[in-house]
C-alpha cells in the first residue's frame, strides 16, 4: 500500500493529525485537508486513489464534497461520520460514497475498511483495474430485457444507450447478473460485493441497490420482503 495515496478531508485537528499519522504507519500516502474547499483542491490536484472525508465539515460539508468528487470521478469514498445516524449514512451513500465508518474508529478498523475498499477497485492487484466478482467471471455478453452487461468490458448498456456505473455498483450487477433470478441476501452482497467477512450495516447495500435501480430500470431489481433482493431476466 506504499503507493496508495489517500486523501484524508477532518476539521478536528487532534483526529486529522492522530489518523495521518496511523495511516502513514501502516503505509499509505496521506493528504490532509482541514475543510471541504481545500479537500475539493487537493483532490483536483493531487488525484487520489481513496478519499476518506468526514460528514460535518466547515466551508462544504461532506456530502457536498462527496456529490462533487464523484460528479468527477469514480475513486471510492469512504464517509467518516461522529454518529451511527441514518440521515447522515444514507445521504453520504445516496451522495456516491462506497462505504462509512462511526467515529471513534480504530486505527485498525479503519485500515481494514480502506483495503476492503481498494481490493474491491482492483488496487491489490495493482493494477488499478475492476475486476468481475467471483461468480460474473467467464466473459460473454448478458442481456436481461433491455440491460445489456458486458462481464469483459466492464460495460452496460439500456437501450442501447451506455450506462455510467461506479466501480461498487457495476460489482453488484455483476453479482447479480451472475445469478439472474436468484434471491441474494443483504448478507451475501455485503460479503461478495464489499468483501465484509466480518458482517455489516446493510443500509449499504440497499443505498447502492436504489442507486443501481434508478440507472438500469427501477424493475429490473425486485426486492423479495425478508429475504434480499433478485435479478428479472
Amino acid at each position: 500500500m506504499a503507493d496508495t495515496h489517500v486523501l484524508f478531508v477532518e476539521d478536528d485537528d487532534v483526529i486529522r493529525e492522530a489518523t495521518q499519522l496511523a495511516l502513514e504507519r501502516d503505509g499509505f500516502t496521506v493528504t490532509a485537508m482541514p475543510d471541504g474547499l481545500s479537500g475539493l483542491e487537493a483532490f483536483r490536484a493531487r488525484q487520489p486513489d481513496i478519499a476518506l472525508l468526514d460528514v460535518m465539515l466547515p466551508g462544504m460539508d461532506g456530502v457536498s464534497l462527496c456529490r462533487r468528487i464523484r460528479d468527477e470521478s469514480t475513486v471510492p469514498v469512504i464517509m467518516l461520520s461522529a454518529r451511527a445516524d441514518s440521515i447522515d449514512v444514507v445521504l453520504g451513500l445516496e451522495a456516491g460514497a462506497d462505504d462509512y465508518v462511526t467515529k471513534p474508529f480504530d486505527g485498525s478498523v479503519l485500515v481494514a475498511r480502506i483495503r476492503a475498499v481498494l481490493r474491491r477497485f482492483g488496487h491489490a492487484s495493482g493494477g488499478g483495474a475492476l475486476e468481475p466478482v467471483q461468480g460474473g467471471e467467464g466473459g460473454g455478453l448478458l442481456t436481461f430485457g433491455e440491460l445489456e452487461v458486458d462481464t469483459e468490458g466492464m460495460e452496460v448498456r439500456r437501450g442501447g444507450e451506455p450506462v455510467a456505473l461506479t466501480p461498487t455498483e457495476m460489482r453488484l450487477l455483476l453479482e447479480f447478473s451472475a445469478a439472474p433470478g436468484t434471491v441474494l441476501s443483504r448478507d451475501r452482497l455485503l460479503e461478495r460485493v464489499w468483501d465484509y467477512g466480518w458482517g455489516g450495516d446493510t443500509r449499504v447495500v440497499d443505498v447502492h441497490v436504489q442507486r443501481l435501480r434508478t440507472k438500469i430500470g427501477q424493475d429490473r431489481i425486485e426486492t423479495v420482503r425478508g429475504f434480499g433482493y433478485k435479478l428479472r431476466g
